[in-house]
């Protein structure tokens, strides 16, 4: 991470605004073998379509999207809060798709992000975040490292993007 790097909240018209960098990182993810929901192969054109929900979806209120920009001003990576939640879990909310695009990777952007991440959830109330990843992949030791606390595993959770059966590893972090 490099001071010159800045975290900020995306709004609706932001995401719009920005549609094709913030594919860009979805898809370098995707296609670099992310388990982030999404399934090989993978085009420009599905990464627009979740970027438009992800917009719609903020308008409704049910998750904050921060993004991180470079010192040349290009966004390099994003993640989600969701707050959307039943209402007897009004302190809680959800972490997903932790993005950074690979040319941007082993810069301290990822912890940079979730820093941003966890105060966010803070000022909105937040105490317990949670969130899953695939078992034995970089993102499980990385959110270890962040301070996460594994709950546990469920195998053969979910695919990954070249259709290989992964677990799920679940994790918790109190604020």
């Amino acid at each position: 991470m490099t001071p010159s790097n800045s975290v900020e909240t995306l709004s609706p018209e932001a995401i719009i605004t920005h549609l094709d960098a913030l594919s860009a990182i979805l898809e370098d993810c995707v296609t670099g073998g992310a388990s982030v929901s999404f399934m090989l192969p993978f085009s420009r054109q599905r990464a627009r379509q979740f970027w438009q929900a992800m917009a719609e979806s903020i308008r409704r209120e049910e998750r904050t999207v921060l993004a991180c920009r470079d010192a040349q001003g290009d966004y390099i990576g994003t993640v989600q809060l969701i707050t959307s939640q039943p209402e007897n879990q009004p302190h809680r909310a959800d972490v997903a798709k932790l993005l950074v695009h690979s040319k941007a990777r082993r810069q301290g952007i990822a912890m940079q992000l979730m820093q941003a991440l966890e105060a966010t959830a803070r000022a909105q109330g937040k105490t317990v975040l949670v969130l899953d990843t695939a078992t034995g992949s970089g993102a499980e030791s990385f959110y270890q490292q962040a301070g996460w606390q594994k709950a546990g595993e469920i195998p053969r959770y979910a695919l990954m993007p070249d259709g290989t059966m992964a677990g799920t590893s679940l994790f918790y972090k109190f604020l």
